[in-house]
Formats: structure tokens, sequence, C-alpha cells
């Protein structure tokens, strides 16, 4: 990861601007550097992933342009050689080939770019900024307006208090242009229902998504894989040691007394042989650690916080105990291929919107906690199932096929896999368990019972009120926002409200976003 700011006009305050930076330079602990645009400021904390030298480090510029980037551009050496007879590339860097691309293409560039990537563009012809965002949301991006009007963006909300009033999260698919956001890509949109068959659609899935897991595993840094034991990290990391030609680093965290899904990583390392490590953790490291996770994250949400406890601490132990600077991880596939509230789904068309509206939300909750977590530790975040091809064409499988009508939830990524033995079978059809629930269900029960225990029943009435936006309803919930009202004051409508199952369907009406409280939860807390 880095960490990218963009002040686009003249700023009167270089403490505060300065100041603000620095709140994320965990992102980019490698290097540090603030141009002056003459039309405002541009600033890049690095952390080298790629180009490790010091000719890889941004802003980047060319004429009288610089951009700034955090990001990783896929098959960027296709696109250099294209660009090569035109522009002398002074470095191995793949975001270098962004103001060419630009210079050559405008603003069409960003249909262009395979990329997870967050990026502010100063254009010195025209003296005006441009920024854009993946269209996912993989990469951050935040903005905000000082007193003066000039807008300011920024990787996360942190490095945008004090400096803004109100701070809104940068559009996935969208760039910013002449004061107007466009969207240039919208990724839940199906223009046409892929009509393959059963075994043609899972022989793609399989196809696209093992070539998303290959274009991440490229870096000149090291990479290690988080393992839950899951069905989506423990393809990820199988994946991936077929790939390898050395064994691949593995990491699971786990509870102390009630880890669920240690076991299944430990059998999921055994059999692709990764070098493994269990990071295991009490109540005392979780009720230590919970501010610390809420202020790194900017939300409120319970169940972003929740499965949030666990992948901090585990990148943290990473960071502190390995060189590894790269991280693969599973989020992303739940989105695409449904949820257990989503067994509930009353027709496929319902399906199919349910999971267009996961996906457009995706930056705001699993791959928020990813970024943040991994970041927040001086780790780069990769998450294949986030490949563009790939997830336009699970977006595009008929939702008849995808819909869960096979008595097994996402049939069809397990039956994609299921010849080639990347998996131990019992593995590969394991009920899904919650993240947040895996580490450990006491996990989940030592935040509640801390909750309760700091609000009597008329507090919690009492203080709940004083929120109207996403009013918290639980103990737990409210703990939560407080802690969040002290680090991003008014700053709740970053957020689009609490992940909740879709509590307009039948057997969806919950008050706990925990799988653990639907009828449908099965064995996956064995």
């Amino acid at each position: 990861m880095c960490s990218i700011i963009g002040y686009c006009g003249i700023c009167d305050d270089l403490d505060e601007f300065q100041k603000g930076f620095d709140k994320t330079i965990s992102r980019g602990p490698d290097d540090s550097r603030i141009v002056d645009t003459g039309n405002g400021l541009l600033g890049f904390h690095r952390l080298a992933i790629m180009g490790l030298t010091a000719s890889g480090m941004q802003p980047f510029s060319l004429g009288g342009s610089y951009v700034v980037c955090n990001g990783e551009i896929f098959g960027f050496e296709r696109l250099r050689e294209s660009l090569s007879d035109r522009y002398t590339f002074q470095s191995d860097s793949d975001c270098e080939v962004l103001l060419p691309l630009y210079e050559t293409y405008g603003t069409e560039m960003f249909r262009m770019l395979d990329a997870e990537f967050a990026c502010i563009i100063y254009d010195g012809k025209t003296q005006e900024y441009i920024a854009a965002r993946d269209p996912i949301g993989i990469r951050p991006l935040y903005y905000g307006y000082d007193k003066k009007g000039i807008i300011v963006f920024a990787s996360e909300a942190k490095n945008l208090i004090g400096l803004c009033e109100k701070i809104r999260p940068f559009p996935p698919g969208h760039y910013y242009k002449d004061g107007e956001f466009v969207c240039y890509c919208d990724i839940t949109k199906v223009d046409e229902i892929c009509q393959d068959d059963l075994e043609q659609v899972c022989a793609n899935i399989r196809e696209k998504l093992v070539t998303g897991i290959e274009k991440r595993l490229v870096a000149d840094a090291k990479v290690g894989f988080l393992l839950s034991g899951g069905l989506d990290s423990s393809l990820v990391c199988a994946v991936a040691a077929r790939k390898s030609k050395t064994p691949i680093r593995t990491f699971a965290i786990g509870m102390q007394k009630d880890a669920i899904d240690l076991k299944y990583a430990k059998e999921v390392a055994d059999y692709i042989g990764s070098e493994h490590t269990e990071v295991i953790i009490t109540k005392e490291d979780v009720l230590s650690a919970l501010e610390d996770v809420i202020g790194l994250l900017g939300t409120f949400d319970i169940t972003t916080i929740r499965a949030s406890i666990g992948m901090y601490l585990v990148c943290k132990a990473i960071h502190e105990q390995t060189d590894i600077r790269v991280l693969l991880t599973g989020e992303i596939s739940d989105e695409l291929f449904g949820y257990k509230y989503t067994d509930f789904a009353p027709s496929a068309q319902a399906f199919q919107k349910e999971s267009e509206k996961r996906v457009r939300e995706l930056h705001m909750y699993d791959v928020l906690r990813a970024d943040r977590c991994i970041s927040v530790n001086s780790l780069e975040a990769r998450v294949p199932f986030g490949d563009l091809d790939f997830v336009r064409y699970v977006m595009a499988i008929d939702p008849e096929k995808k819909q869960n009508v096979y008595r097994k939830g996402k049939y069809l990524l397990r039956h994609a896999f299921e010849k080639g033995d990347y998996l131990p079978e019992h593995i590969l059809w394991r009920e899904k368990a919650a993240f947040s629930d895996a580490v450990g269900h006491s996990m989940v029960d030592d935040l509640k019972e801390y909750a309760d225990t700091c609000y009597t029943e008329e507090a919690f009435e009492k203080e709940r009120q004083k929120y109207t936006y996403a009013q918290p309803f639980t103990k737990e919930s409210l703990l939560y926002r407080e802690i969040f009202e002290k680090y991003y004051p008014g700053q709740a409508e970053m957020i689009a409200g609490f992940w909740m199952p879709n509590q307009e369907w039948e057997g969806c009406d919950v008050t706990d976003p925990s799988a653990r409280v639907l009828a449908n939860y099965g064995a996956s807390g064995e």
C-alpha cells in the first residue's frame, strides 16, 4: 500500500496539510515526498512493492504534469511497450505508465486499466486536477472541501480531518474532472446475461480466478497469504501454491480457547505444502485492540469491526515477525456467489439485485476492512476475487445458476475446483463460517459482554438517541459508534449504514449481522 493526497489549490496552512497527510505514514513508510504543482500540492508516502529503486518514487512527472497513485497496474509491461516509441521510462514501477497514458488518451485511459488503483493527476497544460478510483474501490480514496471550497483528495478519511468539514468516499469506477464525478465503469452492470451451460460456467470461473491469482503473485517484494481454512482463502492459497516454485507462506489466526478455523487452515496448509504460521489471541488482546481498530478503520459498522480485530492482529504479527510486504486475501467471493443469508433470496432477480448492491458497497465494508487492517501494518493487500475480468463474468452469469438451488452455498465456485485436487474434498464442500465467528465464537461474545458493562439500559436508550443517522440498536453498536465519533466526529455518513442481511426477506429479519443467528447456519461452526 501507499498513501496519496492532493490539495487542489493554493494551500494556506502547510502545517495542517502535513499533519493530516502524516496520519497515514504507516501506509508508506519507505519514503515520503510532497511536490508543489504551482497550483496546489501532491503528496506520496511510499511502500515499495514494484520497482524498488529510488527511480520508482512518486510523484511521477512528465512536462509540467504530475501523478500520484496507490495501486497495482496489471499488465503494465504491455502498456509500456505500446508507449515506448514516444516515451522513455525511467523506472520499473507499474504506475509510471499513467502520465503517458493520460497524455495519449485523456480520461479514456481509466477504461483501459486492469488495476486496483486510486490516483490523482495534475494536468500541467490545463492546470486542473483529475482523480480516479478502480471500479470496485479496492484502493481507498476520499474527498472533501476546505473552507475556501477547494477540493482535497486523500487515501483515508483521517487525512482530511481538520482540513475538510464533510468527508465522503470517492465513488468507485468514477473519475473527477471539471468539478464533476463521471462514471467510467459500473462493474455491476450486465449488458447481456451469460448463457453458458453449468459446466462451461464453472470452467470459466476456474480459468479466470486462476488468472486473477497468478497476476497478483507478481511483486518485487515478498508475498504471503491469509488462510482462514474457509473456501475462499483456501482456494487462493491452493492455486498460488501450484503457481509458486517454492512453498508459499500462509498465516491463520484464532482465539486461544475456541478457534473454529485453525484446524481447517492447518489441514489446508499441510495439503498444499505451505510454510504455515498460527497466531493465537486472547480476550485481552481483542478488547485492548478494539479502540485502535475502530480508529484505523473509520467505521462504526458491527460486522466490519468484529471481522477486523482478527485480521488486524494477524497482520500486526506478520509485520513484526516477517519480511513479507504483500498479502493475498479471499475477499469479494461472498458478494459474487452469495452469503448464507442469500439462501433466503425470494427469486433469482432478488439474488442478483442483492449482489449488485453488495458489490457497489464493498468499499465501505469488506474491502475497507482488508485495506485498513493490512495497510496500517505497512503491508499491501491484493484481492484475486476482485479481478475485473472475473467479476464481470460472474456478475453476468444467469442468477438462476448462482442462486442456491443445489442445497450448497457457492456451488458454482466449489464445483469449478472439484477436479484437479486443489483442496481436500471436505474443505471444498465445507459450510461457511463468518470470519469474525470463525476466529472464535467467544470473540464476539466477549465484545458483546464488554459492551453490556458500558451502559445501563437507561443510559443505552438515552445515548443512542443522540444519533439520528444509522442509529445504534444494541449496546455493542453504541459502543462502536461512540469510539468512531471520537476519531471521526460528524462523519458517519461516510458509511451507508449497518451491514445486515436483507431484512425484507423472510428468514433474514434479525438483529445481529452474524450468520450464526440464521436458521441455515448449518455445520460451519463445528
